[in-house]
């Protein structure tokens, strides 16, 4: 269990950060009022600048989301109850993020934002890029607010197997006492 939890907490953490890193677009978008065409041409331009990296950044971040979904599911196989339920929600909430990055973050990334119009910060922002733009910060917070949940029930399921633990010795002790002694034999007549 020990070595599971310590690759699935590894790896949401890692993917975590590789989220927050995007938070220097994202907050512009998301947590700035008003959006000004300003920050969306520097979320644009971040945005840009991923799409134009090294493509084998995405083959270790996929390796690293496969190895996370593997022990995940490896943890999911024993079948004990609190592995159903921490880890069945783990799946869950991990299984969204990978969904949402495959099927909306990437294909937005590369199809809106791997060539983007010459511009000054002053120019006004294409209508083109508005939507996808916030969309992207959307979809990036929701994967983070996915992966902590992960962390969350990874923290919820080490706690309550850590309390089950501490119930085992009261345990032990109950099962080592003797059996009490029957009302009947405890009244006894007073010998003289």
């Amino acid at each position: 269990m020990g070595v599971r939890a310590s690759v699935v907490v590894c790896v949401t953490s890692f993917l975590l950060g590789s989220l927050f890193t995007h938070w220097i677009a994202d907050s512009l978008t998301l947590w700035k009022s008003p959006v000004t065409d300003e920050h969306l041409w520097t979320a644009a331009l971040y945005y840009s600048i991923l799409t134009k990296g090294p493509v084998q950044v995405l083959y270790i971040l996929t390796a690293i989301v496969i190895l996370g979904g593997a022990t995940i599911f490896w943890s999911f196989r024993d079948g004990e109850a609190g592995n159903l339920m921490f880890d069945g929600g783990s799946i869950f909430l991990y299984g969204t993020t990978v969904i949402m990055y495959m099927y909306s973050v990437l294909p937005n990334l590369f199809e809106k934002f791997a060539s983007i119009p010459l511009h000054s910060a002053k120019d006004a922002f294409p209508r083109s890029l508005r939507s996808p733009t916030l969309d992207l910060a959307s979809n990036h917070l929701i994967c983070s607010v996915a992966l902590t949940g992960v962390l969350i029930l990874q923290a919820g399921r080490w706690w309550a197997e850590l309390s089950d633990g501490d119930d085992e010795p009261y345990l032990q002790e109950k099962d080592a006492e003797p059996p009490a002694e029957s009302a009947s034999a405890a009244v006894r007549p007073h010998q003289h």
